[in-house]
């Protein structure tokens, strides 16, 4: 039974977060104490330095030879299982589309593990449960966002390629003897785009120095120098909410989408863990931490975009400033 002392803890383990993310948007909101350009040169503080150090050092905590490869097996099979439902929709019905697809997976497969995840579990679980959602996060960062970046860069390829046809089209219907007929981008040309853009994010070197240490230290037993782990303990800790105070509304898409992508967050995405999971033998507390893991699922800022009218945008994963100044607005 749960009691009042395990309410506490998580009380206590959240209010931090809301304190910084009200305090944030309070000052440009209500305040007026920062204006877009005080805001914009903050977040490229919390892009470049502050969230790829909060990456790091939760990944330097994590024993990789220790890894519980069940609990990440449920959720790779979880993913796979949403994204074979999303392709089918997409695919074989009148109202499925590739823009909406990868809207949906990043809903139903997403979670915000660092920010909301580790201090909410740890509290719940402990040590046991926080080694877990930070495992999580590294198969995340490594595998899932490289994923959802091809999904994307592909979608906008073929949208490229169909434009260039209409064109081409137009041209030899109006005699144009200067036609070049355009070609669809292979997928390595695919896959060097997603690398530069990987190259290009912060979190990417955060999260593979990290793992690079965690490997060295457990494997020989060092300890990060003091000096060393101060410096990112401290500004790991420095972000802020001004970044979601720059957006125009807290929710742009109205109430039906919104309930749209509540569903997709709280209903499918948890009940497709629980049902993988039982399936790998997943019991007890790994059992109820994959769960809940992954209704983590933070209330992203929400864009109105001119390319889909989506419920929460998928364009901060592919742009290096809003994909890691997003997660500072995160719930």
């Amino acid at each position: 039974m749960i009691g009042w002392d395990d309410i506490y803890k998580v009380i206590t383990s959240m209010f931090p977060l809301y304190v910084a993310l009200m305090l944030g948007y309070g000052s440009v909101k209500w305040w007026h104490m920062f204006n877009p350009d005080h805001c914009d040169a903050i977040n490229q503080l919390n892009c470049y330095f502050i969230m790829p150090l909060f990456q790091f050092n939760f990944t330097t905590r994590v024993n990789p030879y220790k890894m519980n490869f069940r609990f990440l097996g449920a959720d790779a099979i979880s993913k796979a299982l949403i994204i074979i439902i999303i392709s089918s929709w997409a695919k074989f019905t009148t109202k499925g589309n590739y823009p909406w697809s990868i809207t949906s997976f990043s809903l139903s497969s997403l979670s915000n593990t660092l920010v909301v995840g580790v201090p909410l579990i740890r509290a719940m679980y402990g040590t046991f449960g926080e080694n877990l959602v930070i495992q999580y996060s590294i198969l995340q960062f490594t595998v899932w966002i490289i994923t959802l970046l091809l999904m994307y860069e592909f979608w906008s390829a073929n949208k490229s390629f169909d434009d260039s046809v209409s064109v081409t089209t137009r041209d030899l219907e109006g005699n144009n003897e200067e036609v070049t007929t355009p070609t669809r981008p292979s997928l390595l040309i695919l896959m060097k785009i997603v690398g530069l853009k990987l190259a290009k994010n912060p979190n990417s070197y955060a999260c593979i120095l990290g793992l690079a240490w965690a490997l060295v230290s457990y494997r020989w037993d060092l300890k990060m120098p003091s000096i060393v782990e101060g410096s990112v303990l401290i500004m790991s800790r420095a972000g802020s909410g001004l970044f979601m105070a720059l957006q125009r509304k807290i929710i742009d898409c109205g109430a039906t989408l919104a309930a749209f992508g509540m569903l997709l967050r709280f209903v499918v995405a948890p009940a497709s863990m629980a049902v993988c999971s039982l399936i790998v033998g997943l019991r007890g507390d790994v059992l109820c931490i994959a769960i809940i893991q992954v209704n983590l699922k933070s209330i992203y800022i929400i864009y109105s975009t001119t390319v889909m009218r989506s419920v929460f945008s998928v364009e901060f994963f592919f742009t290096t400033k809003e994909f890691t100044c997003t997660l500072i607005a995160r719930l």
